[in-house]
């Protein structure tokens, strides 16, 4: 499956916009959430191929999102990668076990992402 389009979630406006720029310079369409709750409605509204997904916002956190979106009906074939500060092995494994298919640690390096992106599709 090719990757095209990119749900970036994410309620820093400075790491969507960062994330934004880099995948359209690299050719995929970007659609971005604020939160967990956006995510869960963008995802099934726009079924993108791949899921950039923060953990720490306020409400709805990334792990819980994940953990719906990767059970969701019509949403649990898309990847989503964490993309979230918090490094801790156990938080790894978490968000590996709410079904994330990889997890990144910020500050983000864009080659290595756009690369792993590539492996996927």
């Amino acid at each position: 499956m090719a990757i095209k389009k990119i749900l970036v979630v994410d309620d820093s406006p400075t790491e969507r916009l960062a994330l934004s720029e880099t995948l359209t310079r690299n050719g995929y369409e970007v659609v971005t959430a604020e939160s967990g709750e956006d995510a869960i409605t963008k995802s099934c509204t726009e079924l993108p191929d791949l899921i950039l997904m923060d953990v720490v916002m306020p409400g709805m956190n990334g792990y819980q999102a994940t953990r719906t979106i990767s059970r969701g009906e019509t949403t649990r074939g898309i990847p989503i990668i964490m993309c979230t500060s918090k490094g801790l092995e156990t938080d790894k494994i978490w968000g590996m076990r709410q079904g994330a298919y990889d997890y990144i640690v910020k500050p983000l390096d864009f080659t290595a992402l756009l690369a792993r992106i590539r492996s996927i599709g």
